[in-house]
């Protein structure tokens, strides 16, 4: 069944402005954190993960996984969705898919948030202290902000693919596999860089992908209650955003 774009521009670009404010306005909270008792942690799965993919170089491991993050993310997926329009003749819907495509990032980005300042979990590099090292570790105002890997939610809503469609379309393919691939490695990063448990990225994947599947997919609407003909290739037509983690 095909599906077209049901778009109000007033509500999109209100909705991605007042999650960045939210997202500022929660920075502040996250200093209060830092002395906070941990809520959740380790288990036996986590701990033997992270003692095998722990970088011995975390900085490079942290600045790699930031690179993917963002700027590569979010970029390839903007591309992507750019040149599936231009294939398509479409060009004009760019504008609409880049704010979808902001939309679904800054949701991710305060879901997230929020899941890190109540949950409280430590960070594996911080876990690993004793506990009068604890409060002089860099950045120690995130020392318990572990849960989930908001690297990982974003890169998972943000990327794969930049449209919702046909998933047989090489456009989408293409998105699924570069997106998903960015997204993986981001996860994969924040492990080695120990900023995060495997369950913290875990959690950040699902929850990432599923709002970068939801925010265009409740964007869009049945052009038709009729059923494609099975002899009929099956198509649907270009919308924006599936989908970009911390």
């Amino acid at each position: 069944q095909v599906r077209t774009l049901r778009w109000d521009l007033a509500f999109g670009a209100t909705v991605t402005a007042s999650g960045a404010t939210i997202w500022i306005g929660s920075e502040l909270l996250r200093p209060g954190r830092a002395g906070a008792l941990p809520q959740v942690h380790p288990d036996a799965v986590d701990s033997s993960v992270r003692d095998a993919l722990v970088s011995g170089d975390t900085g490079t491991a942290t600045t790699l996984s930031n690179v993917t993050w963002f700027p590569f993310v979010p970029l390839a997926a903007l591309e992507l969705n750019a040149l599936a329009e231009a294939h398509d003749g479409a060009l004009g819907n760019v504008g609409q898919d880049t704010l979808l495509i902001a939309e679904a990032g800054v949701i991710a980005a305060d879901v997230t948030q929020l899941s890190k300042l109540l949950v409280g979990r430590e960070r594996p590099s911080v876990h690993a202290l004793a506990p009068d090292e604890k409060l002089r570790a860099p950045r120690h105002a995130d020392n318990n902000l572990s849960f989930f890997s908001g690297h990982t939610s974003e890169a998972f809503a943000l990327s794969p693919p930049a449209r919702w469609r046909d998933p047989r379309d090489r456009w989408a393919a293409l998105a699924w596999i570069v997106g998903g691939a960015a997204a993986a490695t981001t996860a994969y990063l924040r492990i080695a860089a120990d900023r995060h448990w495997l369950t913290d990225v875990l959690v950040g994947a699902v929850v990432g992908a599923g709002i970068g599947f939801a925010v265009p997919f409740l964007s869009t609407r049945p052009a038709t209650t009729r059923s494609i003909s099975a002899a009929a290739p099956l198509r649907v037509r270009y919308v924006p955003a599936f989908a970009f983690a911390w």
